[in-house]
């Protein structure tokens, strides 16, 4: 079986074509790689990548992309409603056949050696590639954005893992790490109230919310800790945002592990709280891509016939969850297995 890796880089430019253009060149530049999928986002103003490779291809084309993100992307200039920490936001190495997750870790320590070497750009090292607690979560390591980063580079605790703790203007930091496959998943809302969306985004995350007083201030556990309500579905990110383009709020949602929650249960949901919130769900659309198997799941979920055929489970899979809201959703380009 071939040794195959997935990266899924995620860079702070959803606007300028120019210079996705140049960013998927620098991919496509390098022998053994595939480039899957270019998803760009005006009003994130981000551009998800998805390419793989044998784990030595793959490697070199994650630095090639972010050497050209650190030349065209200047994050002083930088607004969109995605949190970010730098040019070349996020870095995932993701095994797909033949290849461990710590053949991935090795992967994200070596790019980020090299990333901070040869770039001079502050390496964090996040998921089963960190080396705290602290920095295990993606949204603790990018808490306060690029704008808060001078002040965290200050701070012996979240000194880089590779690189100095100074601060690049232009590029910010990176996050890189290994991580299992993960869906990124957007729930459209018939509303332009972005704080409707966060509220639902905090009863479903598996993060919950910070427990508050009467006051409204944080309630803490005898050991002093900050108390969280916990949300109702487990391996789940989310948080409300705007799209500008449609005029609705969204709940953006990371399904970290699809297995344990999967598409349809987060769609069901997210209609399920909207619902109680007097707002209703009028489709979704997957970012980047999605394994066939997420696809069955849902189709079976909806189906009142158990012998549908393949492509019959996933074009009702496809009805169900609205993927078709805003543009077609094709399934050859949208599900991994049919690219590989």
């Amino acid at each position: 079986m071939r040794k195959l890796v997935e990266c899924v880089p995620n860079f702070s430019e959803g606007q300028n074509q120019g210079t996705i253009n140049a960013i998927s060149a620098s991919v496509q530049g390098v022998p053994g790689v595939r480039l899957l999928n270019i998803e760009p986002d005006k009003d994130y103003n981000r551009t998800v990548v998805t390419f793989v490779g044998e784990p030595e291809a793959v490697l070199e084309a994650a630095f090639q992309a972010t050497k050209t993100a650190a030349e065209h992307i200047d994050m002083t200039k930088h607004k969109g409603e995605h949190p970010r920490i730098g040019a070349a936001d996020v870095v995932p190495f993701v095994p797909i056949s033949d290849v461990t997750i710590n053949d991935c870790v090795q992967l994200a320590n070596m790019y980020g050696k090299r990333v901070a070497s040869e770039l001079n750009i502050p390496i964090y090292l996040y998921e089963f590639a960190a080396r705290s607690h602290q920095r295990k979560n993606l949204s603790d390591i990018r808490m306060g954005e690029y704008e808060g980063l001078p002040k965290k580079l200050k701070d012996p605790a979240w000194r880089p893992d590779y690189g100095e703790p100074v601060f690049n203007s232009k590029s910010g930091a990176t996050v890189t790490g290994a991580r299992s496959f993960l869906i990124a998943y957007n729930i459209n809302l018939n509303t332009k109230d972005v704080t409707l969306a966060h509220e639902i985004a905090m009863r479903i995350r598996e993060s919950g919310r910070i427990m508050k007083d009467q006051f409204d201030n944080p309630v803490k556990n005898e050991k002093g800790e900050t108390i969280r309500i916990p949300g109702t579905l487990k391996a789940v990110k989310a948080m409300g945002v705007f799209l500008e383009r449609f005029k609705i709020a969204q709940v953006s949602i990371n399904l970290v592990d699809f297995e344990i929650t999967s598409i349809h249960e987060a769609y069901e949901e997210v209609k399920k709280q909207a619902q109680a919130l007097d707002i209703d769900v009028t489709g979704s659309e997957i970012i980047g891509l999605t394994p066939l198997a997420a696809m069955l799941k849902a189709g079976t979920f909806y189906s009142k016939i158990k012998t549908l055929t393949e492509q019959e489970y996933v074009s009702l899979a496809v009805e169900k969850l609205g993927l078709n809201q805003f543009e077609p959703f094709d399934t050859k380009k949208k599900i991994i297995e049919y690219q590989i």
